[in-house]
């Protein structure tokens, strides 16, 4: 499996997570649940991209919304939940929980779609264990992993996260909807869906920083108004009754001379 396109994921100084994103480039067994994945996705349900591809934007966006969030004073719940309970996390080991949440939000797909967050927990958890040893002490590592699990398990949006980790999840997931991710399905005769329609509609996606009030912002570029319904009924349904909804502002731009319902709006 080719991986340059995860080169675009980054530790800065973060040498945790530098050895973590270099074990998952060299192991077999996380390349193989990633393609397992897309066979379940685009093969058997004609449905869109949940591959390599996929993780890597996912924990792309997730690590700039955390560092966006950091830069603004935001505490997550690793770093605040644990301070009298004699274990000391810092920003450092959040982007290891936002990063392996990210990587393997959809390994339950690899047995089943229906509940695959469920699934995901109980594919990841071995794995968690394989790339976290070494790298934290064993108390430590149940943390982190029961912390990366908790994303897992709350990705979707029947289930509401209750740490800022799992928010950022759900939000980084939701933010993979560029038109190019849901070509597959009509060019493979799948889901003509006003999911996929809808998808086709989104052109680009920008995380921004934003401003004291609101640290993120999401710009949305939209070719027609069939994006709306990826955006209202998705993302935001994502970002409800979660503890980043008061923190992203949401922007779309519709430009399009035959558009003629909306030309932009702004979602708080």
């Amino acid at each position: 499996m080719n991986f340059e396109s995860f080169k675009g994921v980054t530790a800065g100084s973060n040498e945790k997570l530098e050895r973590i994103l270099n074990y998952v480039k060299h192991d077999p067994e996380i390349q193989a649940i990633w393609v397992i994945q897309n066979v379940t996705a685009i093969r058997r349900l004609k449905m869109n991209d949940h591959g390599h591809i996929h993780m890597r934007i996912t924990a792309q966006n997730a690590l700039k919304i955390g560092r966006l969030l950091k830069k603004h004073g935001v505490k997550f719940n690793l770093e605040k939940d644990y301070e009298d309970s004699g274990f000391k996390f810092n920003f450092k080991d959040v982007e290891v929980v936002l990063f392996l949440s990210a990587i393997l939000h959809d390994s339950g797909m690899s047995i089943y779609r229906k509940e695959h967050p469920l699934l995901s927990v109980i594919v990841a958890e071995p794995i968690l264990d394989k790339v976290l040893e070494g790298v934290y002490s064993d108390a430590e590592r149940t943390v982190i992993k029961s912390e990366v699990l908790h994303c897992l398990f709350t990705h979707e949006k029947n289930r509401s996260p209750l740490t800022m980790e799992g928010s950022v999840l759900r939000l980084a997931d939701a933010l993979d909807m560029e038109e190019g991710r849901a070509r597959i399905p009509f060019n493979n005769g799948g889901d003509l869906s006003i999911h996929a329609v809808s998808a086709m509609a989104i052109e680009r996606v920008f995380i921004e920083e934003g401003d004291e009030e609101k640290p993120v912002k999401v710009f949305i570029k939209m070719k027609n108004s069939a994006g709306i319904f990826q955006v209202t009924e998705l993302l935001v349904a994502k970002l409800k009754d979660t503890p980043l909804k008061n923190l992203v502002r949401i922007v779309v731009d519709i430009k399009n001379e035959e558009e003629k319902i909306i030309d932009d709006f702004t979602l708080d």
